[in-house]
């Protein structure tokens, strides 16, 4: 059982023990909103008793930040309630996919669900929750650990699609990352100049002809090397030909 706090009007997260993930409600007077399901159908059903403690009412709608098992794997506990994500990410139990943007009407409130372009994932999406300046984020942003850089990530889109995030927010926004503690504006405005720096690095690299598997020990990164190798494989693997030169020896 994870407890609930509630971060703004109606919204609470909750953190819980299995890989550290963020459980937002949001409730409307028509409908509550979860985001993100935790890592199994029994964390599922977990979270279904705690959102009953809240007393707000059942789950009407839920909404998939992306298909990594850790925020998908409780969606069976859900069934029959419809299941939001980005077309890319339309897990099994995904049943609104959506390509762009999509504003859900929980009566009184609306949220809005964005995609800012492929980052942590091809298939990331953000929730706006715009009456109470708050942002659900992710894993476009962790706090409670390095960016997470996985075989499917996209070292140099990350930063433009932080970017976006960040053109959602105000100096006074709540911003909820995908795992450890809530953060502001200013957290994310840094870990989108620390990820910045990770793609031009891998892109300076590149171009001087340094070896993918050299690159970890020639560079100078913002996060610990044992972290970045899947950024610096995609990175090496996503430069066009022309950005790269041969290794000089």
């Amino acid at each position: 059982m994870a407890e609930f706090t509630e971060v703004a009007h109606r919204v609470w997260v909750a953190r819980y023990a299995q890989h550290d993930v963020n459980v937002v409600v949001v409730a409307g007077a028509d409908g509550v909103l979860l985001v993100d399901t935790g890592e199994s159908e029994a964390v599922g059903r977990e979270i279904a008793r705690d959102v009953r403690g809240l007393g707000v009412g059942e789950v009407t709608a839920v909404v998939n930040t992306h298909d990594h098992f850790d925020h998908v794997g409780g969606n069976p506990a859900f069934a029959g309630v419809p299941v939001h994500a980005h077309e890319s990410a339309a897990v099994v139990d995904v049943t609104h996919p959506f390509s762009s943007v999509r504003v859900l009407d929980l009566g009184g409130r609306t949220v809005e669900l964005v995609h800012p372009g492929r980052g942590h994932t091809s298939g990331d999406t953000v929730v706006r929750v715009p009456d109470v300046d708050v942002l659900l984020a992710g894993d476009l942003v962790e706090e409670s650990a390095p960016p997470s850089y996985g075989e499917d990530s996209w070292p140099f889109e990350w930063p433009l699609a932080l970017d976006v995030v960040l053109s959602l927010t105000t100096s006074a926004s709540v911003v909820v990352p995908g795992h450890g503690a809530t953060v502001d504006r200013d957290f994310v405005e840094q870990q989108r100049a620390e990820i910045g720096i990770v793609a031009e690095t891998i892109r300076d690299l590149a171009g001087r002809g340094v070896p993918v598997v050299q690159a970890l020990g020639a560079g100078s990164w913002p996060y610990p090397a044992e972290a970045l190798g899947e950024a610096v494989a995609r990175g090496f693997e996503q430069l066009p030909r022309s950005q790269k030169r041969l290794p000089l020896v």
